[in-house]
């Protein structure tokens, strides 16, 4: 371990052993060091359970977007008449995907901080692509099997499909959720030039500036490749992320408060274009305000989370919920409908879309235990060898 400097402390690489995000709890690491000036004293907790049960909650509301709100998946096409009390609420559930990306950012500066460059490369393979691998398979065969059901896939495009690429190589997505991932990868890609030199306060907090001026730049230009690079449209709540972190093992300062609340503002033309393009995939018309409150309460939420308002939280069913969120992710979508459209002709609304998130979650729990674990375990020891 090398020695700390001395100096200023914003500039000092923080040395504490963050834990590798791992499906099953979200981890902290060690007790941060007493250091002056804008940076926190003592010790943070050593798992935060708040981030889990959002992750949960995330996952729950895009599912209910998919299965209770888009239409074209039930015999008829109203889906306000079959669940008058919850579309709503799952009309706005496409949001879901903005508070992923709240918390991953979050997430990623903290497994990565006081890691060296490989770490974070192999946490972040070990991490996404096992369960990938399956719900990519497990779709293309389910879709496949289903007569009367969604388009299958040619075979040539499902093994592109197991790269994660697909997306910029022009081959459409098994699962159209994940597009979500493909943005993930590029923030790990843009975060890792940071993480090569070391993270440190002044270095994470250039970089979302930076980010942040370019996404406002690019906003409204034409060029397909550095839109793809700069992600105008989702940065906002990546770079939020990050400077949410930053408030968690520093003080909250003044200029992280500017920058979280200047993304706040930023994502909202996205959220906007986003709300009209849902607008078509709905019976029922939703207004808008409510994206501007719920896009609200998400950074509460995470402000809370960063000020460690919500550390009172410590339900210890709650790291086994979060491990369920990505593999119920990748999971619902196209295999969900494939259930509900063969089985909607016998079964009521409400009991058919329960019983499936119940299937999807305990499909989740066994691709969390005997793919993403043994698998996960497999691939890491393989990659800290190269």
């Amino acid at each position: 371990m090398k020695s700390v400097p001395e100096g200023n402390p914003l500039d000092m690489p923080d040395q504490a052993r963050t834990a590798l995000l791992q499906p099953e709890p979200v981890l902290t690491g060690t007790a941060t060091p007493q250091l002056t000036g804008s940076v926190v004293e003592g010790s943070r907790p050593s798992r935060i359970y708040a981030l889990d049960g959002l992750r949960l909650l995330a996952a729950l509301t895009v599912v209910m977007f998919h299965y209770m709100a888009l239409t074209g998946r039930w015999p008829d096409s109203d889906s306000r008449a079959r669940f008058p009390a919850t579309y709503p609420v799952a009309a706005y559930g496409w949001l879901g995907v903005q508070l992923f990306f709240l918390i991953s950012g979050f997430v990623i500066c903290m497994s990565s901080w006081g890691k060296p460059l490989q770490s974070f490369f192999v946490s972040r393979v070990v991490r996404l692509y096992p369960a990938y691998w399956f719900a990519v398979i497990a779709t293309t065969v389910v879709v496949a099997a289903v007569p009367g059901g969604l388009r299958a896939h040619p075979i040539s495009d499902v093994v592109t499909n197991l790269t994660m690429f697909q997306e910029p190589m022009g081959v459409e997505s098994v699962d159209s959720v994940y597009w979500t991932l493909f943005a993930e990868l590029r923030f790990y890609l843009l975060f890792a030039v940071v993480a090569w030199r070391g993270l440190t306060y002044r270095r994470v907090l250039f970089f979302c500036c930076a980010w942040a001026v370019a996404s406002a730049l690019v906003y409204q230009s034409d060029d397909s490749t550095l839109r793809m690079i700069v992600m105008p449209d989702n940065s906002w709540c990546f770079i939020a992320g990050v400077a949410f972190y930053l408030m968690y093992r520093f003080r909250p300062s003044l200029m992280l408060t500017g920058i979280v609340l200047f993304c706040l503002a930023a994502s909202l033309p996205s959220a906007r274009r986003t709300w009209a393009h849902a607008q078509e995939h709905l019976t029922h018309p939703v207004p808008y305000w409510p994206v501007v409150v719920i896009m609200g309460a998400c950074f509460a939420l995470m402000g809370l989370v960063a000020t460690g308002k919500l550390s009172w939280i410590q339900w210890r069913w709650l790291p086994y919920a979060g491990a369920l969120t990505y593999p119920l992710y990748l999971l619902h979508e196209y295999i969900g409908w494939e259930i509900i459209g063969a089985l909607s002709p016998q079964v009521k609304p409400v009991p058919l879309v329960s019983g499936v998130i119940a299937l999807m979650l305990v499909a989740a729990w066994l691709v969390h235990r005997y793919v993403e674990r043994p698998l996960g375990r497999r691939l890491k020891q393989g990659l800290r060898k190269l």
